[in-house]
């Protein structure tokens, strides 16, 4: 019998903050499209139907202290980006039953965006599960939106070694195309091997959709409106392949710019950029 846990709540050491942002960059888009995806494969795992760890953002103010944390600063996180992250209301605030994230023309610490990634590093971190977010995307060249999820204790060391799960990303200069991607050591962008899908979607900056990834021992799905997109099964060759069998947080961000967001320049009539979000819903993996 497999044993599987979730791993929730504030306990665990924080590390240090990443100096390398791991948000994909897939240069290649045409690694492992939607289009040649393999059929899933029979499901042998299932999840509760009632989530562990969610939030409805059903208050107004600052996103929950209980739940969420910041990344902040502006070096540029490894990928050349132009935005200052900020713990600011003025870039992340709660009202009206979203998340709103926003994106802004303004100068702060010698940058000339500001920005936030918000974080549930050591409020919720997770080893196994659902995990669906429900958001409606900004629009403008230049704007790198990401719902996505680190190592939060890098077992394995630095970028890609402890892996990265992209469960949506998109770039403004190329609109409604949305990427989920998985990043380890033998698969990431920088050797151009990384296992990435991508789709077209409607409305993906117009109205809300839900991005969605299954996390087993077996294989990482994922899903755009329920419908499966990605998967990336375990290979079972070491955590060169497969680092994700230790526990991870969530990140949503709006970057600025940088080696992929930046491909076709920035328009600077975008901003203010919104990314709102309905919800975050974490499910349990059922044990066998």
């Amino acid at each position: 019998m497999k044993r599987t846990d979730l791993m929730l709540g504030g306990w665990g050491l924080l590390i240090a903050l990443q100096a390398t942002s791991c948000l994909a960059q897939q240069q290649d888009n045409s690694v492992a499209p939607a289009a040649r995806l393999p059929q899933a494969t029979a499901e042998t795992w299932s999840f509760e139907a009632t989530p562990a760890w969610q939030d409805e953002f059903d208050y107004t103010g600052a996103p929950d202290p209980a739940k969420w944390g910041y990344d902040i600063g502006g070096h540029g996180w490894g990928n050349n980006e132009l935005q200052y992250y900020t713990d600011s209301t003025g870039n992340a605030f709660v009202a009206d039953g979203v998340l709103t994230i926003v994106a802004r023309k303004e100068k702060k610490e010698g940058r000339d965006y500001t920005s936030a990634r918000v974080i549930s590093k050591g409020k919720g971190d997770f080893l196994y599960g659902r995990f669906e977010i429900k958001a409606k995307l900004p629009s403008g060249k230049g704007t790198w939106p990401a719902l996505w999820m680190l190592p939060t204790d890098q077992a394995y060391g630095g970028w890609p070694k402890s892996g990265e799960i992209d469960i949506m990303e998109h770039v403004g200069f190329d609109p409604n195309r949305v990427h989920v991607t998985t990043h380890t050591e033998a698969y990431y962008f920088q050797i151009k091997t990384q296992k990435t899908a991508t789709k077209v979607i409607d409305g993906a900056m117009d109205r809300f959709h839900l991005y969605r990834v299954d996390w087993t021992p077996d294989a990482i799905r994922g899903y755009i409106d329920d419908a499966l997109v990605f998967e990336f099964p375990n290979e079972g060759k070491g955590y060169r392949v497969w680092p994700f069998d230790k526990r991870f947080h969530l990140l949503m961000n709006i970057a600025v710019g940088g080696d992929w967001g930046g491909q076709k320049g920035v328009d600077d009539g975008s901003f203010p950029a919104r990314m709102q979000v309905d919800y975050v819903r974490v499910y349990r993996l059922i044990e066998k």
